[in-house]
């Protein structure tokens, strides 16, 4: 997706029509909009969101009041006042116009604002603009582009960008990212093959014998249980990650109770060094399976040992091990016919014979060579016993080091929970109460899950099974082999595409994890190292030893986090596109819209971002304020600029504050101005830079 321009009609503080065009170039890729606080930066950013998505941001105050209020003001009562925002845009190959509008009519001072409706244009094949049909659902089509799930990653409020690190909603995360990747082609083959299959199956249980129509029943049934099973695993991930906002949400009203603080402080981190043991103890039970896995064997070897070098001891004392004399110094010995010792060894004489006996012995020469690397092998298992022994002896000191630490964790963090709740203030009781549902709450979901990950692992090797029993089945009929065959085709199909599909999904997260790191470290001075969960959580470590241990990151940094991450994804599909890993239409062009990016950063950060930010992305439209624009941000992006505006506020007020205009090239133009009439309002100026 390119975006071409922004139209927008009596939106929020933008009176009548407004338009903006943006750069698109490789060379100027840069559109800025220059705009004091309070002037429509805003208003701006989420009008993209409104269009595309009828989604807004968190800094967005008031969203059920969209039209202009002086256009409001100046329409009759009951008469209606359009208001609507056109987004035009270029993916594929192909020109969109996306239009959302909605009307409001005012009565008195109360106001009515209507639901909003959507319309979408394209440009066809012969090259004219062509109303989307009233059965394709313009909110489907652009998902497809940019999924509404992943918007907030390319438009988004700088100043909260950072509670992309916090969001709780990892699997909508998850499944937008796979989407950019056309996983969404896979999950549809997936679907329509199932579908395919259970048909194929209706057509055996019709001609299938009575034993063949038994497996296929059980078979079915096992099937819906499994299912079933999923959807609920997925409904109790939901509602654990439901539960933890809950208790953040509690903990926080705790930690603001004054009085509490402290001790709420000491909660929260004997709860981080609760969670930092159990990543310990985690890391060691899996060192200690993998030890066990590659080297458990040695443990068993010393009979084996002891047998081998009975044997060669054996050998030695019957003078068959050495073998001093070498087969080669005999054979030259007979060939030159003199012994050692000067003595003549000609044919036939008893000397040579003597000589030629020891050729019989030197074959043994073979047997010690081979005793010799048996010997060098087995010293070799012995000392691995003995480094498995050490570390098997380490790892289990440390099981229990961490143990033995939790239990004293879970005992203060007991006596902390009883003192809230028999705190004399009702609030602090109460909150405290809730958290303990919570905790109660997320304790019977957690085991709920590990039972139902039992039976659907069991539920899958049963289905397996009867699969075999049908595959077996010696089937009487034609028609039956036939659809046995097609339905085990159709099911080996599902499961290829299945794998595929978390193949796919295991390289993205890692080559996503390689280039965030990269670009992490390329922004950042501090030794942190990004993260990348399997369920897309994103986290700052650092190595303590041989540990790696969460950080608690700035605002600052956790920002530099989030925008390393939108960049990493970016990158990621851009590659895997021109790589042809990607199914499904180009995915390989994106936008970053961004309100204030700069607001939360230092000065080394805020040139290093703005180093970064126009390679993140084929298109940058960036929104600043004065101070944020100035100094090193300009010096960086400045070469890049192919657009720029000013958003000249107009205030009812006749003592105008703070900065009023803003120099730009060789031109000043006005940020703050008189307005003609009460109401206030924003228009958009134009930059035309000399040179």
């Amino acid at each position: 997706m390119k975006l071409l321009s922004l139209k927008l009609y009596n939106f929020r503080p933008f009176h009548g029509e407004h338009g903006l065009s943006f750069a698109k170039t490789a060379d100027r890729n840069i559109t800025v909009i220059h705009g004091n606080n309070g002037s429509g930066k805003t208003a701006l950013l989420n009008a993209f969101t409104w269009a595309l998505y009828e989604r807004f941001t968190a800094a967005l105050a008031s969203p059920d009041q969209l039209v202009n209020r002086r256009a409001l003001a100046e329409a009759a009562e009951q008469e209606r006042v359009d208001c609507w925002v056109e987004v035009a845009f270029d993916h594929d190959g192909k020109q969109y116009r996306v239009r959302r509008s909605c009307q409001a009519t005012r009565r008195g001072d109360d106001v009515t604002q209507s639901a909003s409706e959507v319309a979408m244009q394209f440009v066809g094949d012969d090259g004219r603009w062509s109303t989307l049909p009233a059965s394709k659902n313009p909110d489907d089509v652009v998902g497809r582009m940019l999924p509404k799930s992943l918007h907030q990653y390319f438009f988004f409020d700088g100043e909260r960008i950072e509670q992309l690190v916090r969001t709780d909603n990892r699997a909508e995360i998850a499944e937008a990212t796979q989407k950019l990747l056309g996983v969404k082609v896979l999950d549809n083959a997936i679907k329509h093959l199932n579908a395919a299959r259970k048909t194929l199956e209706d057509e055996l249980s019709g001609i299938g014998d009575a034993e063949t129509k038994s497996l296929l029943a059980q078979r079915r049934e096992k099937e819906a249980t499994h299912d079933a099973l999923e959807t609920r695993q997925t409904e109790i991930d939901q509602e654990l990650a439901h539960q933890a906002t809950l208790k953040q949400e509690y903990s926080l009203r705790l930690r603001e109770s004054g009085e509490f603080e402290s001790l709420q402080r000491r909660m929260d981190q004997l709860t981080e060094q609760e969670r930092e043991l159990r990543d310990r103890l985690q890391d060691a039970k899996k060192v200690l399976k993998q030890a066990i896995s590659n080297r458990g064997y040695t443990v068993f070897l010393p009979s084996v040992i002891e047998t081998f070098r009975a044997i060669v001891r054996d050998k030695e004392e019957k003078g068959q091990l050495p073998a001093d004399v070498k087969p080669k110094f005999v054979q030259e010995l007979l060939e030159m016919q003199r012994c050692i010792c000067g003595m003549e060894l000609h044919p036939g004489t008893p000397h040579r014979e003597a000589v030629e006996a020891w050729l019989q012995k030197t074959g043994l020469a073979d047997v010690q060579s081979t005793v010799y690397r048996l010997e060098g092998w087995v010293n070799q298992q012995e000392d691995q016993q003995e480094d498995f022994w050490r570390e098997v002896d380490q790892e289990q000191a440390t099981i229990n080091h961490c143990k033995q630490k939790l239990s004293q964790i879970e005992i203060d963090l007991e006596d902390l929970r009883d003192q809230l709740r028999t705190s004399p203030r009702e609030d602090i009781r109460q909150l405290q109460e809730r958290i303990d549902e919570v905790d109660g709450t997320c304790e019977r979901l957690i085991l709920e899950k590990g039972r139902n990950q039992e039976r659907i692992a069991l539920l899958a090797t049963e289905t397996s099974q009867l699969r075999k029993q049908m595959r077996d089945r010696k089937q009487n009929q034609s028609k039956q082999q036939l659809a046995v065959k097609r339905i085990e085709a159709a099911q080996d199909a599902i499961d290829r595409l299945k794998e595929l599909k978390q193949n796919q999904d295991i390289l993205f997260r890692q080559e996503l994890q390689d280039t965030l790191s990269a670009l992490y470290s390329d922004i950042s001075f501090k030794a942190y190292i990004p993260r990348i969960s399997e369920k897309y959580e994103l986290n700052l470590v650092e190595r303590v030893g041989n540990q790696e241990v969460l950080v608690g990151a700035s605002t600052g940094e956790n920002q530099i986090l989030s925008l390393s991450f939108i960049g990493s994804v970016v990158e990621r599909i851009r590659q895997w596109s021109e790589n042809k890993l990607v199914m499904g239409p180009d995915s390989s062009t994106f936008p970053l819209v961004m309100d204030s990016p700069f607001g939360s950063l230092d000065e080394i950060y805020r040139r290093q971002v703005s180093k970064l930010l126009p390679g993140l992305a084929d298109q940058l439209i960036v929104m600043a304020s004065p101070t944020q624009w100035r100094g090193e941000v300009e010096e960086e992006m400045l070469p890049r600029i192919g657009r720029e505006y000013v958003l000249v506020y107009n205030s009812p007020r006749d003592d105008l504050q703070g900065a009023t205009t803003m120099r730009l090239g060789s031109e000043t133009y006005p940020l703050i101005r008189q307005s003609p009439d009460e109401f206030e309002f924003t228009e958009i100026v134009e930059v035309h830079r000399q040179g």
